[in-house]
């Protein structure tokens, strides 16, 4: 499946802090990617639509941090997911596909961090935040749930986190098991 250059990380970050580190900084850079781009389609969703989320005022980068503040907790999410048996397993396991069998880990990771921006997108903005804000009695304000530019920014929060995760996180002394061998 994979050469050891294939598991081993540009920056070597390893053992039990390689995940969360590597998430963290991955989850901020995507979540940075994912702002610039909702603000070059519309910049009060950013400045203004997030911090209404929480009932906060839009002033100054309120919108920022908090945009960046769940890309960090994301990315987390997506790194603890990641290094757990049956996920990393997967992710480790020899396919009879010629061309899966010749990706590495790297590769891998980055299309989990597109599932994990697909899975993210389908949950947050489009099931739970219609919830959150009828909940406090608010609205979605002007956050574009099911647009195709969320869509299309969590998937690259996603790829990014991915790149980032796989450059970051040494996950050559991580076990796993082969969930799919027999």
């Amino acid at each position: 499946m994979s050469t050891e250059t294939d598991d081993v990380s540009a920056f070597g970050i390893s053992g039990t802090s390689g995940w969360f580190v590597g998430g963290a900084v991955g989850g901020g850079i995507g979540a940075a990617a994912f702002g610039l781009l909702m603000w070059l389609f519309d910049p009060a969703v950013v400045a203004v639509a997030i911090p209404e989320i929480y009932g906060l005022e839009p002033v100054g980068v309120v919108g920022w941090g908090v945009h960046i503040a769940h890309g960090i907790v994301l990315g987390l999410v997506f790194g603890w997911l990641v290094t757990r048996d049956p996920i990393l397993g997967i992710l480790r396991t020899d396919v009879e596909t010629d061309v899966l069998s010749q990706t590495g880990m790297t590769l891998r990771l980055v299309g989990a961090g597109f599932v994990f921006g697909l899975a993210v997108w389908a949950l947050l903005p489009v099931l739970v935040l219609p919830v959150w804000a009828a909940t406090i009695g608010g609205t979605a304000g002007g956050f574009p749930i099911a647009a195709i530019e969320s869509l299309v920014g969590h998937l690259l929060f996603g790829v990014v986190l991915g790149v980032v995760f796989a450059t970051t996180a040494d996950l050559s002394e991580q076990p796993s098991g082969q969930p799919l061998e027999d």
